[in-house]
């Protein structure tokens, strides 16, 4: 006979089996879509025997049957329909179009029990006697007449799983888990019984059923609580992801949720602390809420005659559309509990359902705990605790193969602590946590206003650990630790909140065409979020260069892996687990200390990264330039090198070119991007600006940068102290007069004398080399010669920042408007603002840190 199957799932795969077995013609199947690419076991089944399979999404639309589905089948030539199990309404134009009509498998002795959970109720009204019908199909709910019935006898303990699994399944198909098998084996067995009958097991004595079952990848490195379980090959293994099984050939496979006998559903990653979490204390409002939610809950089970805490949703007869009914009813009592029916089957005592609820109404609900693996320091009269894993994923973690390296504490050259060392292995499993995050997660569907609500919050937060930030990032890179509080730190913060203000801001426009008339077209642009983006940030500023690049980043709605200097990572991850316990979204933000030559370069190669932004060396910048070309044409902004000029003229206020004099050399121990890395000093003030100078800096002290009267702490790292002696030794071959300083200064750690140089040449290595450290370059220019000072100025490939001091303000506009720079400061220095863009020209790189034009968008 020519026989058309409609329907579903491993039980209509194995009634496709049986009737190929008596040697029918199948001529169609007729099922559902694939579900996230997977095919469904009956259409898997059919396809591998050539024969025709239909994925019709529904047959009818209104009411009403969709022609074109209807002549599909009708081209089959169908003799008969067979509908083991299908959940889809099937119209009558089918189900009488074969000469032979349609026949139903149906889980119960018609006409006692009809609809969908008609087993289910078999249980509930106590029968005796169960069974099967087969029978004609109809237009009326399980009411034709009937063909075939087979009956079994209810014991008093069974459930739908045991009757499943005794009788009603064809050929006896268990949902017993056999573990000899691979793990995709085990994982089609446990997706193919995912509803009906359940793939189980027995663990710790008792029944547990397996759904939500992934292939996974790496599962070797799964870390949790071993769970034994009987004859699987090796145990499984609690981990926060769920439950990962192993198949007979060492490959894994994760478990999201498990079931008990008792109806009880519960995340596998909970299984060792189910029941365990405290019960929070209700406010009055949601005690009127949890009352409300008692008389929807007695409207469902009419049977019921109280609720109590103990009452519990399913034992008390409700089914599967009581489900969402009451998912339903708690989004019309209150629209931000947004549940889902997972949510009901986890909790289905009263108590466990409203103190759920109430969890996501504090919008507590679902935030794993975060595992920091602290490394602590009683210091700076607090106690910090400092991260010093990888953080990929929401997750800190060792690096792969556990590579480690030590971190320097430059005031003493001890080491801080072994921080993980990222590998290109690492760099790939976070750009993909990033791209998920920003294509899957909840990141990319959020509400501006809301992705800005949780900056501010990570922006508090900062403010809360602004103290331990500070210290961390003193001893980490050598900062004095009231400039790391107010600069390193608090800009920090104040760029954080700034971005945050424009997540709902960032707007297109609309433009008039010539092609208006006569359709009335309309162009309208559509600001849009890059994607996945990696930063790269030096390590003078680490919190600081990290704020500027990340903040704009997330405002758009970007997620970032971020690679902090090697020298200097501990805020980096510090700021991980803020964010984090702000409530960012996995994936969002990643961190991954390591070296520039490896990851970076993996930064700046990988397919997926869609911008990259780096501050550092003008050298390395073109190098990451190139990449990006070559890999795949990604965004770039660079912040590389300087050689700012900074011009005093004799009209000039002197103290205040003194004061700024020394800020724009020293401020930050010289390691500062926009420091002045040569002073042009008119004649004629010379001799008294430097004499002046050289007093201040005897009056620096120089020590500990914890100690709240330090003026200059050591320099960020052992390379850059050696460099910057044979800087100074530079000069003085060259003949420039080196007026104080130019030594390492004898004590542990990496301190260097604050220096002046003068009567250095325009040819010179120190005029033209940036130090990036505390060496003052003076050059004098002759009196009035306004034009050839700014041709000295400008005579370098640098344009990251300039100065000029003058009384003058013709003069200054002058000067300003000819000098070659990104920023020019008049009558004041190195003064940022988060709402003032930040960049350079020449080869000093291109693209604005800070600023409204910040935000990462196409």
């Amino acid at each position: 006979m020519k026989i058309a199957v409609i329907g579903q799932s491993l039980f209509g795969q194995e009634v496709y089996k049986e009737l190929r077995k008596d040697s029918h013609t199948i001529v169609g199947v007729f099922t559902i879509p694939d579900k996230d690419g997977k095919a469904d076991p009956l259409a898997t089944e059919a396809e591998k025997d050539g024969v025709p399979v239909f994925k019709f999404p529904r047959w009818r639309v209104k009411g009403k049957a969709i022609p074109e589905v209807v002549a599909q089948y009708k081209a089959t030539g169908a003799e008969l329909n067979v509908l083991p199990f299908c959940s889809q309404f099937i119209p009558m134009e089918v189900i009488d179009h074969p000469k032979h009509g349609s026949i139903i498998y149906h889980p119960s002795l018609l006409p006692r029990h009809r609809g969908a959970s008609a087993i289910n109720w078999t249980l509930i009204h106590g029968d005796k006697k169960g069974g099967f019908t087969v029978f004609w199909a109809d237009d009326g709910l399980d009411t034709g007449p009937i063909l075939l019935q087979r009956e079994c006898d209810v014991e008093p303990n069974d459930t739908v799983n045991t009757i499943y699994k005794r009788f009603l399944f064809p050929e006896g198909v268990k949902g017993t888990i056999d573990w000899n098998q691979s793990a995709e084996a085990l994982h089609n067995w446990i997706r193919g019984n995912d509803k009906v009958p359940g793939a189980w097991a027995d663990i710790d004595g008792q029944k547990v059923t397996f759904y939500g079952s992934t292939l996974v990848d790496n599962s070797s490195a799964a870390k949790g609580q071993p769970l034994e379980i009987p004859g699987a090959s090796k145990p499984g293994i609690i981990t926060k992801a769920g439950l990962v099984l192993f198949g007979n050939d060492n490959k894994a496979l994760l478990v999201k949720n498990l079931q008990f006998e008792d109806g009880k559903m519960i995340a596998a990653a909970q299984y060792y602390s189910s029941g365990s979490s405290t019960a929070v204390e209700l406010t009055e409002e949601e005690k009127v809420f949890a009352e409300q939610m008692k008389a929807v809950w007695k409207s469902i089970l009419s049977n019921v005659t109280r609720i109590e805490d103990s009452t519990d949703f399913f034992k008390s007869g409700a089914a599967s559309m009581d489900v969402v009914r009451l998912v339903e009813e708690v989004k019309l009592q209150a629209s931000s509990c947004q549940l889902q029916n997972e949510d009901v089957y986890m909790n289905t005592t009263f108590q466990e359902f409203i103190q759920m609820c109430i969890r996501k109404l504090r919008g507590e609900d679902d935030k794993e705990e975060l595992v920091v693996d602290y490394v602590e320091k009683n210091i700076n009269n607090m106690t910090i605790k400092m991260p010093h894993q990888l953080f990929i994923n929401g997750e800190f973690v060792d690096a792969d193969g556990g590579k480690t390296y030590k971190t320097i504490n430059p005031t003493d050259g001890m080491a801080i602590c072994d921080v993980s060392l990222a590998q290109i292995s690492d760099v790939d499993k976070a750009v993909a946590a990033a791209k998920e995050a920003f294509e899957e997660g909840e990141w990319g569907k959020m509400n501006p206003r809301d992705r800005g609500r949780l900056i501010y919050q990570l922006a508090d937060l900062m403010e809360e650990h602004q103290e331990e930030l500070a210290t961390i990032e003193a001893i980490d890179s050598g900062a004095v630790y009231t400039l790391a509080l107010k600069t390193h730190v608090g800009m920090s913060i104040q760029t954080f909140r700034y971005f945050a203000g424009w997540c709902d801001k960032i707007q297109g426009s609309t433009i008039p065409i010539n092609q208006a008339r006569p359709n009335r077209n309309l162009t309208f642009t559509k600001k849009e979020p890059i994607g996945v983006c990696a930063i790269v940030i030096p390590w003078n500023y680490p919190l600081m260069m990290l704020a500027w690049k990340t903040a704009a980043c997330l405002a758009a709605g970007n997620t970032v892996v971020l690679k902090p200097a090697q020298v200097t990572p501990l805020t980096a991850l510090k700021f991980a687990e803020l964010a984090a316990r702000a409530g960012l979204p996995k994936g969002v933000i990643n961190i991954l200390p390591g070296s520039g030559a490896l990851v970076g370069q993996r930064l700046s190669d990988h397919p997926d990264v869609r911008k990259l932004g780096f501050t550092g060396s003008t050298e390395i910048g073109k190098h990451i330039m190139k990449s990006c070309a070559v890999s795949n044409v990604k965004k770039v902004s660079l912040e590389l090198g300087g050689k700012s000029p900074l011009i005093i003229f004799s009209d000039c206020d002197m103290d205040k070119a003194v004061r700024m004099g020394m800020s724009s050399v020293f401020f930050n121990k010289g390691e500062n991007c926009i420091a002045a890395g040569r002073l042009f000093v008119e004649d004629t003030i010379h001799d008294q600006f430097v004499k002046r100078v050289v007093e201040e800096v005897k009056k620096m002290k120089i020590g500990d940068p914890l100690d709240r009267s330090t003026d200059h702490g050591p320099q960020n790292h052992k390379a850059h102290l050696d460099k910057l002696v044979e800087y100074c030794q530079n000069g003085v071959k060259e003949g420039a007069t080196l007026v104080c300083g130019g030594k390492q200064v004898q004590r542990p750690g990496f301190f260097f004398e604050p220096t002046v140089f003068t009567d250095v040449g325009d040819h010179m290595f120190i005029a033209i080399e940036e130090s990036f450290g505390p060496i003052m370059i003076i050059s004098k220019f002759q009196c009035g010669e306004v034009d050839d000072v700014l041709r000295r100025a400008n005579a370098t490939e640098y344009g990251l920042a300039s100065g000029v001091i003058t009384r003058d303000i013709s003069k200054a506009l002058y000067v300003s408007e000819r000098l070659h720079a990104g920023t020019v400061f008049v009558n004041t220095y190195n003064k940022t603002d988060v709402a003032s863009p930040f960049g350079g020209f020449k080869q000093s790189g291109f693209g604005k840190d800070l600023g409204k034009r910040n935000c990462c968008c196409h």
